[in-house]
């Protein structure tokens, strides 16, 4: 690994399928090669929209979230300087996630919306494709509980977004 880049796990939890028509309801995230050194919001929804199942899936209430989260541009102002407080100014943070298409297209989309600039980008490293890579496995055969059983992981997912960063850096340190 290259010490220009920093391996940054993120997790979201979501109102829905896609940013826009749904709401980013809270952000997880840690260093993978410190975990201890996270970031946890739970925001307000910024749209009516809601997926049944997606709320059922999070336990959270989006009128209660309307009370108690805080406004997306300042959680996207608080992750970015979470973010660059944590890095040397020649390092470079590389969104890394389960499932990275998803929760990247809500970071970016909420980044671009409210802050005007991705600080990861337009890239993220996916751990299941890397583990697809790492291992020679199918694409069927990298789901988490695959993974956790094949490396020997401890950590179990929560979907709280925090819980689930750990649970996600945990897998991609142990690869």
């Amino acid at each position: 690994m290259n010490a220009s880049e920093i391996f940054v796990s993120v997790d979201i939890e979501t109102s829905g399928p896609v940013p826009g028509l749904f709401s980013l309801l809270s952000i997880g995230a840690c260093l993978v090669h410190a975990p201890d050194v996270r970031f946890y919001a739970e925001l307000k929804p910024d749209c009516t929209g809601f997926d049944p199942e997606a709320l059922a899936v999070t336990g959270f209430n989006l009128q209660a979230l309307a009370t108690t989260g805080i406004a997306p541009a300042d959680a996207m102002l608080q992750l970015s300087t979470w973010l660059t407080s944590h890095l040397q100014p020649s390092q470079k943070p590389v969104f890394t996630g389960l499932n990275a298409p998803f929760d990247w297209s809500f970071i970016n989309y909420y980044f671009h919306k409210y802050t005007g600039n991705n600080p990861f980008g337009f890239s993220a490293l996916d751990i299941k494709a890397y583990f697809m890579g790492a291992t020679g496995c199918t694409w069927s055969e990298t789901k988490s509980s695959m993974m956790t059983q094949r490396l020997s992981a401890k950590g179990r997912p929560s979907h709280n977004a925090l819980d689930d960063a750990l649970f996600q850096a945990e897998r991609f340190a142990l690869m």
